[in-house]
């Protein structure tokens, strides 16, 4: 009898430990109640091994997809009946207590002979493959334990695995299917050549204009970078972080420059508070900014020493500090006594009195540690004889070991080399031909209007933008 069912396709259920088996009946061994399964799938996944042995105890149903020996079923099934669908045995707790189509090797059975219980074949299974499984079409139970979801894992695990997934995906040739030339010049809106794709022009159908983010769509006339010129040229070229050339001036130019936008009301005391805002916006920026002037900051608030002559670059210089002051910096303000000043510096040191600042006249009282940052205002653009103080050399001494930066406002242009070493240089209305070594030249707009520099013959374009205060690098 057990000879009838080799060559079937059946489905071993073993549990959810040892899983779904299907494969063809190799041998059936009654004596010691094993059925073993040649070409063997587990879960749907074809194993390892040639044949797969299992024990009676291990089997929890057996459902037949394909009976082979239809003669031999139909001989042992005469007295039993003949089913018209696969069969599908299941295991009991008492009666026959089979497993799979075999008894239970319990302590109730022990030598109790197989016995197989014979179903008739199906009408379809003529027309499968071997390996085929046998789809059902009702959702009605089929034995004890079937049941829908074991139909569908029968759908989803009954057939022969696809062959191709043992080779791996050729990710080179696939990649070569793809042709990335074509793709980015229809993205960038170029031909495969490298030439841009334009509309043809008069209403023709053409390839639609695709510009880039830095492409302007209305046609400009090309960028004029020297939009400056002077009559007489400095000896040194700036430029902009735009590009764009700033020519030096003379102190003659220059001065003439101020004096003619003097007469037109651009009075002094009206380009010291300019030149001051725009030494303070620029200082404020170089002691951290909004980083570090915060209201929860308000312990460590920045020092500034600010050095200064009795001149009227001296005031530009008290004008900066009395802004710096009224922005919450505590400023140290250096003035050396004079018998009599100028009245530029007395209305800026009267304006500055009311800002609580504090004022020194000798260098002892300047702080010993480190300041955040220097401003020098020292030197003069006409008296050079007052490098020659002893105020003046203490004062450079001073800011020379302090070992702090500093920023030196509208210094004089001279053969000498700077008494006090400068990070940053700020320059006004247009730069100086300076010698000021490694430190950076900035330029600020003092309010010069455009006809007043072409009275003195400079041919003038605003280079700041948007800012007050813009750097220059050497052309």
């Amino acid at each position: 009898m057990a000879a009838d069912w080799l060559g079937s396709l059946v489905s071993i259920n073993c549990g959810p430990t040892l899983g779904m088996y299907q494969g063809e009946v190799s041998s059936v061994d009654q004596t010691s109640q094993t059925i073993s399964l040649r070409q063997p799938f587990h879960n749907g996944v074809r194993c390892p091994v040639p044949e797969v042995t299992f024990s009676a105890m291990d089997i929890k149903e057996l459902k037949f997809l394909d009976i082979q020996n239809q003669s031999g079923v139909s001989r042992a099934s005469a007295g039993q009946g003949v089913l018209s669908d696969p069969g599908v045995i299941s295991s009991g707790q008492s009666g026959q207590n089979s497993r799979g189509g075999y008894p239970a090797n319990n302590t109730h059975s022990t030598t109790t002979p197989i016995t197989i219980l014979h179903k008739g074949p199906p009408a379809s299974s003529s027309n499968r493959g071997p390996n085929q499984a046998t789809p059902k079409k009702n959702g009605m139970k089929n034995g004890v334990g079937g049941g829908q979801m074991r139909l569908r894992d029968d759908e989803c695990f009954g057939a022969d695995m696809d062959e191709g997934l043992d080779t791996d995906f050729d990710f080179e040739a696939n990649l070569a299917l793809f042709d990335k030339a074509a793709v980015f010049s229809q993205i960038d809106g170029t031909d495969c050549n490298g030439a841009r794709s334009r509309g043809t022009p008069g209403g023709e159908r053409g390839t639609p204009t695709r510009y880039r983010h830095d492409e302007n769509i209305l046609e400009v006339k090309p960028v004029v970078y020297r939009q400056i010129t002077v009559p007489q040229h400095g000896g040194k070229e700036y430029c902009t972080d735009s590009g764009l050339v700033v020519p030096s001036v003379s102190y003659e130019l220059h001065k003439c420059l101020l004096a003619s936008a003097e007469r037109h009301g651009l009075s002094l005391e009206r380009r010291l508070e300019m030149t001051g805002v725009c030494a303070s916006q620029m200082a404020l920026t170089l002691l951290g900014g909004p980083n570090r002037l915060t209201p929860k900051n308000n312990h460590q608030r920045p020092t500034v020493a600010l050095l200064c002559g009795p001149h009227v670059q001296g005031a530009q210089g008290i004008s900066c500090g009395r802004h710096l002051a009224n922005h919450e910096v505590e400023v140290i303000l250096f003035l050396p006594n004079f018998v009599k000043m100028q009245e530029s510096i007395t209305n800026e040191l009267a304006l500055y009195s009311k800002t609580s600042s504090k004022q020194v006249a000798s260098i002892k009282d300047l702080p010993v540690s480190p300041v955040d940052l220097v401003i020098n205002c020292l030197d003069c653009h006409e008296n050079g004889f007052l490098r020659d103080q002893a105020w003046y050399l203490a004062a450079a001494d001073w800011a020379n070991q302090n070992r702090a930066p500093v920023l030196s406002i509208d210094p004089p242009v001279s053969g000498q080399k700077q008494a006090v070493e400068a990070k940053w240089i700020l320059s006004l209305g247009l730069p100086l031909p300076l010698d000021g070594g490694e430190a950076r030249v900035y330029l600020c707009d003092i309010g010069v209007p455009k006809q007043v520099f072409q009275e003195v013959g400079i041919n003038y374009h605003s280079p700041f933008g948007c800012k007050f205060v813009i750097p220059l690098h050497s052309a």
